[in-house]
């Protein structure tokens, strides 16, 4: 495994990250978290990994689509990740393990770009270290464990960031995040406000419209959720 960010200055050429990452490589680990998501010493270890490759519609993401029998999050777009574990050496590790377990990825295929700051989710108490990388190397990819994982999904970033797919979305606590349509999915919750800063200090954010709103459907899969303004 990649066990710390390389830079790709030293790495062969077949693995260097593209150009077009550079800009997010060196603005992710500054990255500043929002006072209400800094963990101030609460929450239990946990990495996610935010993929970048190239696909077949170019620059794309690695996102999977929980269990809808799940008691917890059913049918929740994420990126790949989950608790480190005490054999984990770190956060990154963590990122690319669980990355391998859940949808197959070789972490030998991925090159670390960059570790963002930790972020606190309170609703699961995890403080979450998101890992930025580059998959040099692809492998096809299918859930590791279909109980709990529906699909995988490579999403295009131009699916991503063009307006027509942004917009709002409003929790039934009354606050309201940034939300995203992909793949016929609605993309929500921590999954979907990183995104929103990843696009938007790596350079890809196009504007849109943030008075475009949703609300938040409860206990209906993200799939079906109606379409903005409905």
């Amino acid at each position: 495994m990649t066990a710390e960010p390389d830079s790709a200055a030293g790495a062969d050429l077949a693995d260097a990250a593209p150009a077009w990452l550079a800009r997010l490589t060196a603005a992710a680990a500054d990255m500043e978290v929002p006072a209400a998501l800094r963990p101030a010493g609460r929450g239990r270890p946990a990495a996610v990994l935010i993929l970048f490759g190239i696909g077949p519609a170019g620059p794309d993401l690695l996102l999977i689509e929980r269990s809808a029998l799940l008691r917890k999050h059913p049918g929740q777009p994420a990126f790949p990740g989950g608790a480190v574990d005490e054999t984990d050496e770190s956060p990154v590790h963590a990122a690319l393990r669980e990355a391998a377990e859940e949808t197959g990825v070789d972490p030998a295929g991925v090159r670390v770009l960059a570790v963002m700051p930790e972020h606190y989710i309170w609703r699961s108490d995890f403080r979450v270290t998101p890992v930025i990388g580059w998959w040099h190397t692809p492998v096809p990819v299918a859930p590791g464990d279909p109980a709990e994982i529906a699909a995988v999904i490579r999403v295009p970033v131009a699916e991503l960031t063009s307006p027509a797919n942004r917009m709002m979305i409003r929790y039934p606590g009354g606050q309201s995040g940034p939300a995203f349509r992909a793949e016929g999915l609605i993309i929500w919750g921590f999954t979907a406000m990183l995104l929103d800063r990843v696009l938007a200090i790596g350079g890809f954010e196009q504007s849109w419209n943030s008075g475009r709103l949703i609300s938040f459907p409860a206990g209906e899969r993200s799939a079906t959720w109606p379409s903005p303004g409905s």
